[in-house]
C-alpha cells in the first residue's frame, strides 16, 4: 500500500494527511540514527604490512600494497567458507569501522561477536559462526551489503538492509524502513570502497555505510550473541576476491 500511495499524485490536503496516517500507522516512517563522530582512541588492528594478529588460510589470505586481500581462484578454491579471523580483540560492546572492496562473482563479510568451530585444526579453525554483516558488490535490494546473515546458524537472513527490526518469540518483526532501494543504489559505490561501521551494544545493532545507517536490529534474550571473535570472509563457491583497509575498532562499555 505504500508504494502504491508514494506512486499515486496526492491532489488535496485531505489525501495528504491519508497517506502520512498510512505510512506512520504502517510503521514505514524512521529517524535516521546518525553516524557518530569517530572517537580519536579507536584502535587499529591491521599494521598495513604483514598479517599479524590475524589467522587465516595463507593460501587465500595476503597483504598487498598495503590492504588486506583474500582470493580464491580456479586453481586455488576455498573449500566452503573460510575467515580471516583476528586474534588480538573480542567483540562484545564495540564500534568497528573499516572499509571494503569486492568482486561481483561472489560475496563476502564480517563476522563479529562469533565463534571458531575449532581453535587448533585447520581449516575448522578458519570457520566460524555467528553474526555476519554481509558484504557485497550489488546495489540491488535485498542482495546488497549491509544485512546480518546467521553464518552458521539456522536464522539465515536475521535483518535486511534497510529494516528496523527485532527479533520476538515468533521470529522477526520489521517496525520501519531506513532506506528505500533508489536512495541505496545512489549510496552504495559499485567497483569501488565503501565504508562500514558497525555498532554492537548489548542486544542491539546498528550497521552504517558510507556515513549513513541502513541497519537497526535488537535481538531477543534468548538468542543474542553478546562476545565472540571478529573475522572476515571469503565465500566458497565461484573465484572471488575482497580487500579491507583502516580496521579499527573501539570497546564500548
Amino acid at each position: 500500500m505504500f508504494s502504491f500511495l508514494l506512486n499515486n499524485q496526492v491532489k488535496t490536503p485531505m489525501k495528504k494527511l491519508l497517506v502520512c496516517a498510512s505510512v506512520l500507522c504502517c510503521g514505514f516512517v524512521s529517524a535516521q540514527s546518525p553516524l557518530p563522530p569517530e572517537s580519536p582512541d579507536m584502535h587499529s588492528l591491521f599494521n598495513g604490512r604483514d598479517l599479524s594478529g590475524w589467522d587465516g588460510d595463507p593460501k587465500l589470505w595476503s597483504v598487498k600494497e598495503g590492504l588486506i586481500r583474500g582470493e580464491t581462484t580456479p586453481a586455488n578454491p576455498a573449500k566452503g567458507n573460510t575467515f580471516l579471523v583476528c586474534n588480538s580483540v573480542r567483540t562484545g560492546n564495540f564500534e568497528l569501522r573499516l572499509s571494503f572492496r569486492c568482486s561481483s562473482t561472489n560475496n563476502s563479510g564480517i563476522q563479529y561477536r562469533s565463534k571458531r568451530f575449532s581453535e587448533t585444526e585447520a581449516p575448522a579453525k578458519w570457520k566460524v559462526r555467528g553474526y555476519q554483516h554481509e558484504l557485497r558488490n550489488e546495489n540491488k535490494m535485498p542482495n546488497v551489503a549491509g544485512f546480518i546473515y546467521d553464518e552458521g546458524g539456522k536464522r539465515a537472513r536475521i535483518c535486511l538492509a534497510g529494516e528496523k527490526a527485532e527479533w520476538t518469540e515468533t521470529g522477526k518483526k520489521v517496525l520501519a524502513a531506513l532506506i528505500t532501494p533508489e536512495e541505496y543504489k545512489l549510496l552504495f559505490r559499485l567497483n569501488d570502497w565503501n565504508d562500514v561501521v558497525i555498532i554492537a551494544e548489548g542486544r542491539h545493532i546498528r550497521h552504517y555505510l558510507n556515513g549513513r545507517q541502513v541497519l537497526d536490529f535488537t535481538d531477543s534474550p534468548e538468542e543474542v550473541l553478546l562476545d565472540g571473535v571478529l573475522a572476515l570472509q571469503l565465500h566458497g563457491g565461484k573465484p572471488m576476491w575482497t580487500e579491507f583497509r583502516n580496521i579499527r575498532i573501539k570497546e564500548l562499555k
